[in-house]
């Protein structure tokens, strides 16, 4: 019986190299995987890149992108995740019409109820940001948008960490590294 669909996270390290992004994505399309969100960003681990790309999928579909991943030539690891296996977070730019902000109090306290941050008040726009889960993140952006005050909305890409207490591939590169000097 095949799994449901769900939402899993995949951490990818890489060697800073041009190429390998397109590498790494190119994986998702010939399995006609979509990929949700997509960041990269330099790791802890220096000339390491962190990949975090969130996908929806079943479990042996995931795990054969990982795979396949894993196999480029400048992926360090690759590993995949669920969402209580991580710390996860994003965030969200408002920009909102100064007009109706001012003329309907309601909007400031809804901004205030799900603990976002006014960050540019100008005669013509707002502009408001909310980092947290990507669930809290929709949820302000429908609230808003019933008062039909939005007029422009963004998030960004997940970041996330494991829940433990270093990178994963920290102790896959010093295993590496001892196996070199063997």
């Amino acid at each position: 019986m095949e799994d449901k669909k769900k939402l899993y996270t995949l951490l990818v390290y890489s060697e800073n190299v041009a190429g390998i992004l397109n590498q790494i994505t190119a994986v998702f399309t010939r399995r006609q995987v979509n990929i949700e969100s997509l960041n990269v960003s330099a790791s802890s681990i220096p000339g390491v890149h962190k990949y975090t790309i969130t996908a929806w999928s079943d479990e042996d579909q995931i795990k054969i992108i990982t795979r396949q991943i894993e196999k480029k030539i400048d992926v360090v690891k690759a590993n995949y995740f669920t969402d209580d296996q991580l710390f996860i977070r994003e965030a969200g730019l408002y920009k909102l019409s100064t007009e109706k902000v001012l003329a309907n109090p309601e909007i400031s306290r809804t901004v205030r109820r799900y603990d976002a941050t006014i960050t540019e008040v100008n005669p013509t726009y707002t502009i408001v940001m909310k980092s947290g889960k990507t669930d809290d993140i929709i949820e302000l952006f429908r609230a808003l948008d019933a008062y039909e005050c939005v007029l422009q909305y963004t998030r960004s890409g997940r970041i996330a960490v494991t829940r433990g207490m270093q990178e994963q591939v920290s102790a896959f590169l010093e295993e590496r590294e001892e196996t070199r000097e063997a």
